[in-house]
């Protein structure tokens, strides 16, 4: 008489020995608590990491590259609630920055590089009717590209467990239809 094994046992068995050497293999560095984003001129930062402790959740800090401590930054206090907590600066010039937050704890819940691009002021024309004049913003001209609040750094652990998954995924899903290929052998 032969032994069968379950799909379902073996499967779970290949996921678990495909997702457990990725795991352990990874490093364990912290994942960047914080997301933040531009637009134009301005950078904002968002994030839930932070407890408010006597009124204050925190303080963001906006670095440029010559400046090396959170106190040189041109810092903004956290506003929100318990689900999240963000800050902004506006007018910032075009360059490269880093943004840090501090809790009000004093843990740093993250930091993170930005870009800031050159970004045009919108132009205004001027139309005008029999007796009227008046000044109305230039078309839209489209979508400019570029690395902005849509993408998030998610850091080789998550690369790495979710590749392991699909992987694993690949591995049952030909498995299971060579299985099925077979003749049934009793």
């Amino acid at each position: 008489m032969r032994n069968s094994i379950s799909p379902l046992s073996s499967g779970l068995a290949l996921a678990a020995a495909v997702v457990l050497p990725a795991v352990l293999a990874a490093p364990s560095a912290a994942v960047s608590g914080i997301s933040v984003s531009t637009t134009g001129s301005s950078v904002s930062v968002v994030t839930s990491a932070c407890t408010q402790i006597n009124g204050s959740w925190g303080t963001a800090a906006l670095l440029t590259s010559s400046q090396a401590n959170f106190a040189q930054g041109r810092q903004v206090a956290l506003s929100g609630t318990t689900i999240s907590q963000s800050a902004a600066w506006s007018k910032v010039s075009p360059g490269t920055y880093t943004v840090v937050v501090v809790c009000s704890s004093g843990s740093t819940a993250g930091s993170q590089s930005v870009i800031v691009s050159a970004g045009s002021a919108p132009t205004l024309a001027a139309t005008s009717r029999p007796g009227t004049t008046t000044t109305r913003p230039a078309p839209n001209q489209g979508v400019n590209g570029g690395l902005g609040g849509a993408v998030r750094d998610h850091g080789r652990l998550t690369v790495g467990v979710g590749a392991a998954l699909v992987g694993a995924g690949v591995v049952t899903t030909g498995w299971y239809l060579r299985r099925r290929t077979r003749p049934n052998r009793y």
